[in-house]
């Protein structure tokens, strides 16, 4: 019989996760809006011309992550590097005002800091434009970094690791990270990237899709049961990689038919997908390791952290933009399907 997460205790768990300390490191950007209306067609060629009404800003990849633990602590920082540019003072600048720690964030004279700019015609999202240099960091931009890694470790009760394959992380900072924050007893959380395969060795939860857990475990894809606790290959991909990175949890999130939990202790436990209606897709991976990482800082089950992901990343597929969701949000989500 499947664990069943009441309102309160989801309550209970979200109350103490206002006094964790959760560091979201990784590739950090900036989330640029242009919102605007069509018009009409462009007489240059077959697209549309947007008018735009206004834009918007907001901190992106692991700096979202951090946006989203930030809805539930106090205590959310960020580790990784930017560029010495606007766009680097104006992420720093939207975390700040947010009220996220910047102390372990590294600004690089060499490379510009990773812009994503969306062009959105009412609720459409017509055309992305990425602006970004993805270079590896130099030796003394890698240095610096372990040494904030160092200064902020003994204040924190968890590590993400959040892989956007834009260049900071390979094989050996990874490894460093996972080393020192597990040496420092921190839950260790990961989101892989399927174009940056790492090992990834002795993280807690590493949170690949469905497509991803196939590709890092070199098996050839086969399409899903109809009910992911009778799909038999991806049990067998679970098992290779749970040996594979030595971790104690996979967390595979299922797109619409929600997230498959499997442990190195024998649980395999399914939530359906909790969205009520899904507008933008934008940051929910983002929402759900860093509700799922909180969960277990604030005393949750893996089972009981992985519903509260699943319904977090339900409310906000279901918001415009990179969005993030409040503890009323996710109490409310709890309250609507126990009914």
């Amino acid at each position: 019989m499947e664990q069943v997460l009441t309102a309160q205790r989801v309550q209970e768990i979200t109350e103490r996760m206002s006094g964790r300390r959760v560091l979201a490191a990784g590739d950090l950007m900036l989330d640029e809006f242009i919102w605007g209306r069509v018009s009409r067609i462009s007489p240059e060629a077959p697209v549309p011309v947007v008018a735009v009404d206004r834009e918007t800003f907001y901190p992106g990849g692991a700096a979202n992550v951090a946006r989203n633990l930030r809805e539930f602590t106090p205590h959310a920082g960020v580790l990784g590097l930017t560029g010495d540019d606007a766009a680097g003072g104006r992420l720093r600048q939207l975390l700040e005002a947010g009220g996220i720690e910047t102390s372990a964030v590294v600004t690089r004279a060499k490379a510009p800091t990773t812009v994503k700019t969306r062009i959105i015609a009412r609720t459409q999202q017509v055309v992305r434009v990425d602006r970004e240099l993805i270079e590896a960091p130099e030796h003394a931009e890698r240095m610096a970094l372990l040494d904030a890694l160092e200064q902020t470790l003994p204040q924190a009760d968890a590590v993400i690791l959040e892989d956007y394959g834009k260049g900071l992380l390979d094989a050996d900072l990874a490894s460093q990270i996972i080393q020192r924050a597990r040496q420092a007893n921190c839950i260790v959380a990961v989101d892989p990237n399927p174009n940056n395969p790492l090992p990834w060795l002795g993280a807690t939860v590493v949170k690949p899709n469905r497509h991803e857990a196939f590709a890092a475990a070199g098996i050839p894809w086969s399409e899903p049961a109809p009910h992911p606790l009778e799909d038999k290959p991806l049990f067998h991909v679970a098992e290779v990689l749970l040996s594979q990175w030595k971790a104690e949890q996979l967390l595979i999130t299922l797109s619409e038919l929600g997230m498959l939990l499997i442990t190195q202790e024998g649980v395999r436990h399914h939530s359906p997908t909790r969205a009520h209606e899904v507008f933008d897709v934008s940051g929910a991976g983002d929402t759900a390791i860093a509700l799922y990482t909180l969960a277990l800082c604030a005393g949750a089950a893996p089972v009981e952290a992985a519903e509260i992901a699943n319904h977090a990343s339900g409310v906000v597929v279901g918001k415009l933009g990179t969005a993030t969701v409040r503890p009323d949000e996710l109490l409310s989500s709890f309250q609507h399907h126990a009914r």
